[in-house]
C-alpha cells in the first residue's frame, strides 16, 4: 500500500485525527472513518461494549495496512451469506424471486 493508493487516505487536518491512539500515525488510514463493519456482530476487529452499545474506540483494524482488504473481504463474505439465505428462502416459497432482501 502506498499513499497514492485508492485503498488509502490520510486526513491529518481532521479535528479528530488520529481518532484512535496508535504508536505511529504515519500510515493511519482514514478511508473507513466510520467502519462499514460496525453493524456486524463478528466484524473481525476488537470492539468493546458500553451499556450494550458497540464501542470501536480501541479497534484500529480498518486504519492499519491491510485493513482495506479485511473490510472488503468481510463485506463480500457477509453479502454472499445474505444472498445465499435470500435464495434459500425464495426456493422455499418464503420470498418471491426478485423480492428485495431483508436488511435486518
Amino acid at each position: 500500500m502506498t499513499k497514492s493508493d485508492h485503498r488509502y487516505i490520510r486526513n491529518a487536518d481532521c479535528q479528530y485525527f488520529p481518532c484512535h491512539k496508535v504508536a505511529d500515525d504515519s500510515f493511519f488510514n482514514c478511508l473507513f472513518c466510520f467502519c462499514p463493519l460496525y453493524w456486524l456482530e463478528n466484524c473481525g476487529g476488537n470492539p468493546g461494549y458500553r451499556e450494550g452499545i458497540k464501542d470501536c474506540t480501541g479497534c484500529t483494524l480498518p486504519h492499519k495496512p491491510g485493513g482495506y482488504e479485511h473490510v472488503i473481504e468481510r463485506l463480500k463474505q457477509e453479502i454472499g451469506q445474505r444472498r445465499a439465505k435470500h435464495h434459500q428462502e425464495g426456493a422455499k416459497g418464503d420470498a418471491s424471486p426478485g423480492a428485495p432482501m431483508d436488511e435486518g
